[in-house]
């Protein structure tokens, strides 16, 4: 068997080795691009949960305390202006509620961007795959 016979026999093996090796190395990047996308959305849910049990609580103890105001406010008027207080606090506290909705409204349109890592990352993978020099 000469040489030229033996580098062919031994050619279409270290391809396969080679293409097995790629192969699994593309599956270990994919997998370790899962776990990040799967920690970040765990931590999105962390945060999320955080901000409403958060904005609960201040909902309950703000509102009791608001309302205890608004009667002492309302009690403390003269007889004849106390509907007045009681019309203009109302309005005052339409006011800010509207206000909060249009702010909790633009947070949640903009949250910052969701998975923003591992875009990065797969950007940063095609690029490298992308052949630069």
């Amino acid at each position: 068997m000469s040489k030229d016979e033996a580098g062919s026999a031994a050619s279409p093996n270290g391809l396969l080795d080679a293409l097995r090796r790629l192969l699994d190395h593309g599956l270990e990047l994919a997998q370790l691009r899962l776990s990040l996308l799967g920690t970040e959305l765990e931590a999105e849910k962390l945060r999320l949960v955080g901000a409403l049990l958060g904005a609960l609580l201040a909902l309950l103890f703000g509102g009791m305390a608001l309302a205890l105001l608004s009667l002492a406010v309302v009690l403390l008027s003269p007889d004849g202006w106390r509907w007045l207080a009681a019309l203009l606090l109302g309005g005052a506290y339409l006011g800010l509620a509207w206000w909060l909705l249009q702010r909790a409204r633009a947070r949640l349109s903009a949250p910052g961007g969701l998975f923003a890592t591992s875009v990065a990352e797969l950007a940063r993978d095609r690029d490298e795959l992308g052949g630069r020099p």
